[in-house]
């Protein structure tokens, strides 16, 4: 049976004056959930009353877990259909870059997303899904939250830092979760399927009606982890498991880094990346589709030597993402350059 990937991302650099959001997702059996996500999850995130709060963590919880809500009943099945493969082919991606409102303009979106009704109002989702992967920065504050196999890895003083945890079966706490929800591993698959445990989307695993989402045999619940950036900290990379197949966390930095000492355009060094993991044939390593985001968080002319002075604020200075599929040959990638925020406060370490 052939399997349909489909990769896609959201970069907003300015989701609020003080703000980023940057996606990965790599959606496995169909594009549509990826599309989704790249659509839809970035504006749930904005519009939570969490958000509001200054409360990040939660609201990117909320904001995965929405996703499965909200592909459910005639409303959803519309949507998916509609960004399925017959769909525009980067619907979902150009959409989440244009349409980013402000946050006092997403309290007013009412949602209302059940309230349509159809033929399809008790579709119970889609049994297609998607890794989801996701990083914010705001000041000095980078929350990242995962689920799935895509990965964010940041580079601090050139040594690579995983931020995320791939999500696979052999985890303990993942197989505990599992087998507690009726599941079952057999040769490293979910039920003998899915080759990772957190997924947003595959609802036919997630039917226990007496557990919670976050305890199904495949949950959407993200993975959060919080740090605070320092001046050591260079750049960051989301990516998709067809970059981490081919290459480690640690030959990733190191290839950026050195790119980015000769390389102006941060999509050249997206693209860079993605040919060294592009095999020749579909059977070896760099076969799967792949998706990239490079976010630099200082010059990249201050990656050889960092300065001692006074701390100057995080934002991404520049970010750039590219993609690539087995199914197309051609590399896409396009650069975005976040426009300067009014009088960026210098960020205070959290203690």
């Amino acid at each position: 049976m052939a399997d349909h990937h489909g990769g896609r991302h959201t970069a907003v650099p300015q989701l609020d004056e003080r703000t980023s959001f940057f996606a990965v997702f790599d959606g496995h059996g169909g594009k549509a959930v990826a599309k989704f996500c790249a659509k839809h999850l970035h504006m749930q995130f904005l519009r939570s009353a969490a958000y509001c709060s200054g409360d990040l963590a939660s609201s990117a919880r909320k904001a995965f877990l929405r996703m499965d809500e909200m592909m459910k009943g005639q409303r959803g099945w519309r949507e998916l259909a509609e960004l399925g493969e017959k769909g525009p082919k980067f619907a979902g991606v150009l959409e989440s870059i244009i349409w980013s409102p402000k946050a006092g303009d997403a309290e007013k979106l009412g949602d209302g997303w059940h309230s349509e009704e159809g033929p399809h109002s008790d579709f119970s989702g889609p049994t297609c899904g998607s890794t989801a992967c996701v990083a914010i920065i705001r000041n000095d504050q980078l929350v990242v939250a995962n689920a799935g196999d895509s990965r964010c890895v940041i580079s601090r003083k050139g040594q690579a830092r995983d931020l995320s945890r791939d999500h696979k079966p052999e985890l303990q706490s993942e197989k505990e979760r599992i087998e507690n929800a009726g599941g079952y591993i057999v040769a490293g698959r979910v039920n003998g399927s899915l080759n990772l445990t957190r997924a947003i989307g595959d609802m036919e695993m997630k039917e226990n009606k007496l557990l919670p989402a976050e305890k199904q045999t495949v949950s959407a619940e993200p993975e959060v982890n919080t740090v605070t950036l320092s001046e050591d900290d260079e750049f960051i990379v989301l990516a998709c498991d067809g970059i981490w197949d081919c290459m480690s966390s640690q030959q990733v930095v190191d290839f950026v880094r050195e790119k980015l000492k000769t390389e102006d355009s941060l999509s050249a060094v997206c693209e860079k990346v993605l040919d060294r993991c592009l095999a020749p044939e579909s059977g070896g390593e760099g076969c799967d589709n792949m998706t990239m985001i490079l976010v630099v968080l200082k010059k990249p002319t201050e990656l050889a030597a960092t300065s001692s002075s006074e701390q100057s604020p995080v934002m991404p200075t520049k970010s750039a993402a590219a993609t690539s599929s087995s199914e197309q040959s051609a590399v896409t990638n396009e650069e975005m350059r976040p426009s300067e925020p009014d009088a960026p406060k210098t960020p205070t370490s959290s203690k």
